[in-house]
């Protein structure tokens, strides 16, 4: 059963949520990830590149906004998303055929 910070009381009970919480945060960014890959095949026909330096620019700024919104290091976080976003990119200039 999960529970919240507060309700555990052992080392067992923080590192069971931890793992529950980790497991949770990889589906999402699978599934983030196949967006990712959605992205390409409409940017395709499209010609449209990879890197849309706007849409990196307002995706780091949602980060910021939202890590200090919650209480979290804006600074850390954001870090954390430039390096979703580079190899987001990396991929979709694969995909597109940006690096041939």
């Amino acid at each position: 059963m999960q529970k919240t910070p507060a309700e555990c009381t052992t080392m067992s009970d923080v590192r069971a949520e931890i793992d529950r919480l980790d497991n949770a945060l990889m589906r999402l960014l699978a599934e983030r990830w196949g967006y990712i890959d959605r992205a390409a095949e409409i940017k395709r026909p499209l010609k449209l590149k990879a890197d849309i330096p706007a849409r990196v620019a307002e995706v780091r700024e949602n980060a910021r906004r939202q890590a200090s919104e919650l209480g979290l290091d804006p600074d850390f976080y954001e870090g954390i998303w430039a390096q979703l976003i580079d190899h987001a990119i990396a991929h979709e200039r694969k995909r597109l055929g940006e690096d041939e």
